[in-house]
């Protein structure tokens, strides 16, 4: 078997707060998949799509329930910084658009990181890399 596309599918409560935030951080809304039920980004050079739907409706079309993302964690989805810098200014991007920063920046071996969450919970951390 061979798949086309890999993409997510996370639940949310807002949709205009959750496209709110992805638009002030930047990231491409793919419009022709935004309806009542949900909202769509693409991240990162290859476009890798993630689905925003609505808590009730993804868990009644999936058949189960999502993790309460204040006491649990689902997955951590990781991006990629080209330099320090520009890692610092992802921190005062994420804070502008109402994001909540639950790791400073740190360093990691050669690297440098932080982690955040969006309104929903959903976590991310940003990572600098040299010569990745």
């Amino acid at each position: 078997m061979k798949t086309k596309q890999i993409w997510a599918n996370l639940a949310v409560q807002d949709l205009e707060r959750t496209t709110q935030f992805y638009t002030a951080l930047g990231f491409k809304c793919n419009n022709n998949m935004n309806s009542t039920e949900l909202t769509s980004f693409s991240f990162g050079e290859n476009n890798f799509i993630i689905n925003f739907f609505l808590k009730d409706v993804i868990e009644k079309n999936t058949k189960v329930s999502f993790s309460d993302l204040k006491n649990e964690n689902e997955i951590i989805f990781s991006l990629s910084a080209d330099s320090k810098e520009e890692l610092d200014q992802w921190v005062e991007a994420v804070k502008n658009a109402g994001g909540e920063v639950f790791a400073e920046p740190y360093a990691i071996g050669k690297g440098y990181t932080f982690g955040f969450s969006d309104p929903d919970g959903h976590k991310f951390n940003i990572l600098y890399w040299p010569g990745m």
